[in-house]
């Protein structure tokens, strides 16, 4: 399993329409795929934009086309600036 993270900006004008399209996205993901996702940005702003971070605990290795394809649909990309960044963790594996 992996934890996968994706993060990218938004114009502080933009959070507002942008946001019930995250989270209902999210809310069909977990339906559909047994996640639990969070939704989290950084406190500041700098230029006008924000910084966004969805976070998806614990998914398989084809969680992220699957995300990938449900962010097309929801036509996120019309309310960001830039590319949505992904970046992907595992845990270590215990010490015995």
């Amino acid at each position: 399993m992996i934890d996968l993270y994706v993060y990218y900006k938004v114009r502080e004008q933009d959070s507002a329409a942008l946001e019930p399209r995250v989270r209902a996205l999210q809310a069909a993901l977990a339906a559909r795929h047994a996640v639990v996702p969070q939704l989290k940005r950084r406190p500041e702003i700098r230029d006008g934009l924000q910084t966004w971070m969805e976070v998806y605990p614990s998914t398989d290795d084809a969680f992220g086309a699957a995300l990938e394809q449900a962010a097309r649909d929801a036509g996120l990309d019309a309310l960001i600036t830039g590319p949505r960044r992904a970046e992907v963790f595992m845990d270590l594996n215990p010490c015995a």
